[in-house]
């Protein structure tokens, strides 16, 4: 398959988050971050056409001073979106910091609607890395390197105490009844509260509201029920967990990136860092299938709502599609960006991706409903099959 695909150069604005409200809006998080750079940190709107063109629809300017999106997920019921925004270095010294913002999209405009501390710690380097919505869009994950809070949504009340860890956090993703988060060298799953549902009230239309257990009686601690350490001896000495997803369609599939970090050594040429994506069967925590993607690490990943499609960043500034049940390659854009991808989305229809990164660009990618394996496959399954043919005319040519 060779996807169509448009690029969209966007003047002094990285892009470090996306998320898609429906089929055709999405809101891109980006700016110079907390440095005095003189890039303003903003959260854009766009709209996107069939044809892949973007036109902007509205623009939030933050704050002077605080730092850019660097994470995002979107609600679509509440046509809201939440992003992770470190507050002013003055607010970070006295230990205030509003990293969870909640933004309302309405009449294509944003407009701030609540927020939330989660990160305690004064630290000018931490900020919210992990901003991520249970399916059912009742509960939020938002972390930093280091801490992870569970919150109601939309409230933003806390569910239960806040996991430390000792390993870095990078990702999280939930299940129907667990939350796993993944760390440079383990998975680790976590037993969600129990639900109870309620008649519903509002604009929510008779459909109906969850309250955890913890939310009601007062915040505990998660069970954690599994860790999962890093498959070293099939994908190498040295790797470390990247991203983690969950099949929405089958909660049974996993997938998580794997990057390398071969040894240095002074008497040799160090191997190259490489990137995985392995499917799991998190009712065991084995790994079903692994696939190498890239020669110098994957850096985002994303997994279409229909469970059939897995997008994906590589170090090597491409972007590329892989099918979520073999893992078999669909297409790979070569030199996408300039600099590495810092995200990848899926439509809700996986009609498009989009992919962004801090080279202040959007590469919009159209997406075939009649999507097959890419023809290198093919190729190399007819070569097979002609060396076959040809073995076996010799050995008759030799006997006869």
């Amino acid at each position: 398959m060779r996807p169509r695909h448009t690029q969209h150069t966007i003047p002094a604005f990285p892009v470090y988050s996306c998320a898609f409200l429906n089929d055709a809006t999405f809101i891109v998080g980006g700016g110079g971050g907390a440095a005095r750079s003189g890039i303003k940190n903003k959260l854009r709107l766009y709209e996107v056409s069939e044809d892949r063109s973007i036109q902007q629809q509205h623009e939030f300017e933050l704050e002077k001073g605080e730092d850019a999106p660097m994470s995002m997920a979107a609600h679509a019921e509440t046509s809201s979106i939440v992003c992770g925004v470190n507050s002013t270095e003055d607010k970070l010294e006295k230990g205030l910091n509003e990293n969870c913002r909640v933004y309302s999209v309405q009449d294509k405009q944003m407009s701030p609607l609540r927020t939330k501390g989660t990160l305690s710690s004064g630290d000018l380097e931490e900020y919210q890395k992990v901003t991520v919505l249970s399916p059912d869009g009742t509960l939020l994950a938002v972390a930093g390197p280091h801490h992870l809070s569970l919150l109601s949504y939309p409230s933003l009340n806390p569910v239960a105490e806040p996991i430390q860890t000792e390993k870095e956090i990078y990702d999280a993703a939930f299940s129907p009844d667990s939350l796993i988060i993944a760390t440079t060298h383990n998975l680790l799953v976590y037993s969600l509260p129990k639900t109870s549902s309620a008649p519903a009230k509002g604009k929510q239309k008779g459909k109906a509201k969850s309250k955890t257990d913890n939310e009601k009686s007062g915040s505990s601690a998660l069970a954690l029920v599994k860790t999962v350490d890093v498959p070293a001896s099939s994908i190498g000495e040295g790797s470390t967990f990247r991203q983690i997803k969950i099949n929405p369609l089958n909660p049974a599939i996993a997938y998580t990136v794997i990057n390398t970090n071969p040894a240095r050594s002074r008497q040799k040429k160090s191997a190259p860092r490489q990137g995985f994506v392995s499917k799991w069967n998190t009712e065991s925590w084995t790994i079903e299938k692994s696939r190498k993607v890239g020669e110098k690490g994957i850096t985002c990943i994303d997994l279409s709502a229909d469970g059939r499609l897995l997008g994906y960043g590589s170090s090597e500034l491409s972007i590329g599609l892989l099918d979520a049940t073999t893992l078999a390659p669909y297409a790979t854009i070569l030199k996408a960006h300039e600099f590495p991808p810092t995200v990848v989305k899926f439509n809700p229809s996986a009609t498009l991706l989009v992919s962004g990164s801090p080279d202040n660009s959007l590469r919009v990618v159209s997406i075939p409903a009649n999507v097959t394996a890419s023809s290198s496959g093919l190729y190399l399954f007819i070569l097979a099959i002609i060396a076959i043919i040809v073995s076996i005319l010799l050995q008759l040519y030799l006997k006869s």
